[in-house]
Order: C-alpha cells, then structure tokens, then sequence
C-alpha cells in the first residue's frame, strides 16, 4: 500500500498547480506554429489512419513500458488462436519473481507459490504497467522471454515496420534484466521504435482487439487478493476518470518512462464517434512537470478536434477534370463517359483550401492506348483516382497518402455490327493515306 499512499500524494501535490492545463489550448496556436513539447508526436485518425500532427514521426526514439502494448497484442492473439485461456494458471519463475521486487521499478508482486491467471497478469501489465507481469506471460507464450521477442520483432515486421529495435517484452533497460536479457544485445540497450511505429501498434491492438480499452480504462483493481501480497492497481495514465488531468473521451492507452525513453504516453480519444490516436515521446518538461506528457496528448487531442473535420470534397458521380470521355473501340459508339463511382469524404484542415488533386490510374488490362474495348456495361471499373487535399503532405498512417476511388463507365455501349466495324477500318486507312 505504500506505493498507492505515494502516487495519491503526488497526485494531490500537482492537483492545484497543473490540475487545469490538459485542457488548455492557447489562443494564439495555429497551424503554422502549433508544436508539442516533446521529442517526437503523431496523431492519426483510428479509423481511416490520416495523420492530423506529425512531429519527428519517423525517428525511432525510445518508448519504454509503451513496448508492452506489443506484448499485449500477443497475448490477445495467443488467446484468439486458442493457444491460451484467460483462466488460465501461469507459473512465476525466479526471473519474474525477483524482477516483480526490484525496487523502483513498476509491478506487482508475483510469488512462486501463488497461482496467478492469464487475465490477472494481463491487466496488471496495462492498468499497473506490471514489468514481471508481461514477462511471465511471454515465457508463458514462448518458453523464454528471448524467444517472444522474436515474435514481437515478426510481427512488427508483418505490419512493414522494419526501424525498431526491441530487446525485451517489457520496455526496460537491459540493466535491469542482468542474465536474462536477449542474447547479444549490449548492457544498457533499449526497445526504440518511432512515433508512427508506435501508432501502427495501437491501432492494430485497438482494431483486432477492442477489448483492450475496458481495461486501459480501468482506474484502479485488486490484483492478488487471495495472496500474501494483495496490492491496489492505481493506473498510470492520469487522463482518466478522476485525475488530475482527466479528460472526457480518454479510455487508453499506455504510458511508459526510462531515463532514455523519458516519459511517454500512447493516448486515444473518442468524442463525436471519431477516435483519434496520440503519441507523444519524451515529453520535454516532465522534471518540472511531472504531468507534461499528459498535458501535451491533451493539447494535441484538441488541436486534432478543432482543426480538423471530414468533409465530403467529392459527390458520387463527378467527372475527372480533364477527363470525361473515354473512346471506345469496335463500340456502337465511338466514346462514353466516365465518372468516379463514389463519393469522397477527407479530413480537411481549416486553414486549407478544398482544391483537389486527382490523379487517375487507367487499368492496363482494360484500357489500351486510351481506349476501352466494347461490349462495356454501365458501371465496369476501368481504374482508380487518387484523391489528395492540395498543401496537405502528411498523408496517412500506412497507406498512401491519398484516398482512392473507382472510375466506372456511366453508360453501356454495345458492339458495332461487323460491317461498321469494316467500314470503320477502310475508312481509317484511306485517312491515313490521304
């Protein structure tokens, strides 16, 4: 209990002095200037993954316990696949028992003789950042935490992530993990991936495994409560329900903290039915403040909010701009037209004109030298456009940065007879000649 007696003290000592920042966003922030306090930032949307903010998104930089939300998509896949029950019993090794003690670090205590559930150590790792937790679920997964790293850095690479560096399941340094670290990796190394890797990450555990978000929003649990040790989880992220810097929508994500890493924080918002993801690593004024990293994920959470909105910039039907015939050949006509089948809705900035780029993509197999060959049917897709907002360069979180849509033929055209077809060539050929 005298963990949770500490982090109530300090959660009444900033309550006063920072308690009303996160909601704060300064009048005179634009576009042009707005900038989050901390080494690295990304916000994207969840559903469509375009990213609203980017701040050194590409730079892989440490991220401490946010490695976990790694770990625990595992978990959830080991428990899809049946590999794993969340009733479940996991057995605590000398390793995790001994790590579950090391002082000043996040945990839980976890005694060889205790049984303890797949679940139980799950949510500890999310609500209490458990370090020994998430490492006697991999060696519960994979035999040893070495070879559940392997599995992690596979799966990073299935979701085209290939800058990461992850030695543990954990986020910690390797200082703390002496014999048991990952064979050949240096003393002191540690898990770095990038703002944008680590939004790739959550956006995939929130999409595959929903479920996650009822504990990460968890404010406090019992974990052990039939053991020698039972302890009350406090949740680290302090943008929940009754913290100090609470704030309506927040039900997840991660935090995580290291002298590398500094303090971070993976966050997720959803207000009007619209989720957003925030990433902010390394918050730049945590020794002052040690609310920082929750105050710059609120300031880029409203920025998100207030800057930018979906609008429909295209209706169903509309014509390419320099296009809108296309020639048809051996057709009863020489031509139709061509539109875009559907409509397109796009996140626009506010300070963005709503002038489109379209850029349209003729399919090879159906268009040769400009021309489609007939019999064609209304409503055969003969390509796609990309769609971009002109002056918006920040794209989206895994695809292209630009939104694609169907072109299709909006009127049918049957096969001219054989002898206009004959006809046709003769004529074309004495063209030619003359």
């Amino acid at each position: 209990m005298k963990k949770i007696q500490q982090i109530l003290l300090t959660l009444l000592l900033f309550c006063f002095t920072f308690g009303f920042a996160t909601n704060v966003v300064a009048a005179e922030e634009t576009n042009n200037n707005f900038k989050i306090n901390a080494k690295g930032a990304i916000a994207v949307d969840f559903k469509t993954g375009k990213i609203l903010y980017n701040q050194a998104g590409d730079t892989p930089m440490g991220i401490a316990s946010i490695t976990k939300i790694i770990s625990l998509y595992l978990v959830e896949e080991a428990v899809k696949e049946k590999k794993l029950n969340w009733e479940d019993t996991v057995a605590i090794s000398d390793y995790a028992a001994n790590l579950s003690v090391t002082p000043d670090l996040s945990n839980v205590p976890l005694h060889k003789e205790n049984t303890y559930t797949v679940k139980e150590l799950f949510d500890s790792a999310i609500i209490q950042s458990a370090n020994a937790s998430i490492v006697a679920l991999a060696e519960k997964i994979a035999g040893s935490e070495a070879k559940f790293v392997d599995q992690m850095r596979v799966q990073l690479k299935d979701w085209g992530i290939e800058d990461a560096k992850v030695y543990n399941a954990s986020g910690l340094n390797n200082q703390y993990l002496g014999d048991n670290r990952y064979p050949g990796s240096a003393a002191d190394a540690e898990n770095l991936l990038s703002p944008r890797d680590v939004a790739i990450v959550a956006s995939h555990l929130i999409k595959d495994y929903p479920d996650v978000l009822k504990v990460s929003a968890t404010t406090t649990q019992m974990f052990g409560a039939n053991t020698q040790s039972p302890v009350e989880m406090v949740n680290w992220n302090w943008m929940l329900p009754g913290f100090i810097n609470a704030k309506e929508g927040v039900d997840g994500l991660k935090t995580g903290t290291t002298e590398l890493a500094g303090a971070c924080f993976v966050g997720t918002i959803q207000r009007d039915g619209q989720r957003i993801i925030t990433v902010v690593l390394n918050a730049t004024d945590h020794k002052n403040n040690p609310s920082a990293r929750f105050v710059e994920t609120g300031k880029l959470m409203d920025y998100c909010y207030d800057h930018w909105q979906q609008k429909e910039v295209l209706k169903a039907g509309s014509q390419l701009p320099k296009q809108k015939n296309i020639a048809i050949t051996d057709g009863k006509q020489l031509k139709t037209t061509i539109s875009l089948k559907d409509s397109v809705t796009l996140w626009v900035r506010d300070d963005l004109t709503e002038e489109l780029i379209i850029t349209p993509k003729f399919d090879t197999k159906k268009v040769s030298d400009g021309a489609v060959k007939a019999p064609v049917e209304k409503g055969d897709v003969i390509g796609k456009a990309t769609v971009s907002l002109k002056g918006d360069d920040l794209g989206y979180l895994e695809k292209a940065p630009s939104h694609e849509v169907s072109i299709v033929i909006d009127k049918a055209v049957e096969k001219a007879n054989i002898f206009v077809i004959f006809g046709r060539k003769i004529e074309n050929f004495f063209q030619s000649i003359f």
